[in-house]
């Protein structure tokens, strides 16, 4: 799912400004799941799983086939974007077993308040609810620990999984931007879903 710079593309030339983090990415539980800052020895392992051509094809920056080193020179950037409180990213890796299956974070956006929500999920873990569970758990982060005004995602037009999974958290859809992308020569619809914090808060009851 997504079309965001978590996913290994270039960074835009002008950044958006950041917002502040924690000296280090937090940690976040689930039933199920452990969502925690990268580190380099998940290269590897991202490399394995979002090569997958299935991830690649859902995703508009992972690139197919992914070479070596662009793991390793994608969590370095990474690194220095949290610094700079322009992204969070998470491991995502369950409880039992302890290696990852996916990646989840924000692109941070201090000046209006919002961050933009994207993630993938190893193939051989689709149809578990993983997504679901993780993607609860960073929204939770984003409205209660980062105070973020909204938070919002999108996908393309023929992945209707991942806007099952916005839904299910919460989200509402906002509409389409009919072939607002191209993918490997073909243009695609991105459909937009977003949440405000006053909508988390009224969801959780408070």
């Amino acid at each position: 799912m997504g079309r965001m710079r978590l996913h290994g593309g270039a960074l835009p030339s002008k950044a958006p400004q950041g917002i502040p983090l924690p000296g280090r990415p937090p940690e976040l539980t689930t039933r199920r799941l452990v969502l925690r800052g990268l580190r380099l020895d998940d290269a590897a392992r991202i490399q394995k799983l979002a090569g997958e051509r299935a991830i690649a094809e859902n995703t508009l920056l992972i690139p197919h086939p992914y070479k070596d080193g662009l793991a390793e020179r994608w969590i370095r950037a990474q690194k220095d974007q949290y610094r700079k409180g322009r992204d969070i990213i998470f491991a995502i890796v369950p409880r039992r077993g302890k290696r990852l299956i996916g990646i989840i974070g924000l692109v941070l956006t201090e000046k209006h308040s919002r961050g933009e929500l994207g993630y993938w999920i190893g193939k051989r873990y689709w149809n578990r609810g993983y997504a679901t569970e993780a993607a609860e758990a960073v929204l939770r982060y984003g409205f209660e620990t980062l105070r973020l005004h909204r938070i919002w995602a999108a996908h393309f037009g023929g992945n209707a999984a991942s806007g099952r999974v916005l839904a299910k958290i919460g989200m509402s859809c906002e509409g389409t931007r009919r072939q607002h992308v191209a993918k490997w020569g073909k243009f695609e619809d991105l459909v937009g879903y977003g949440m405000l914090r006053s909508e988390f808060e009224a969801r959780s009851g408070r």
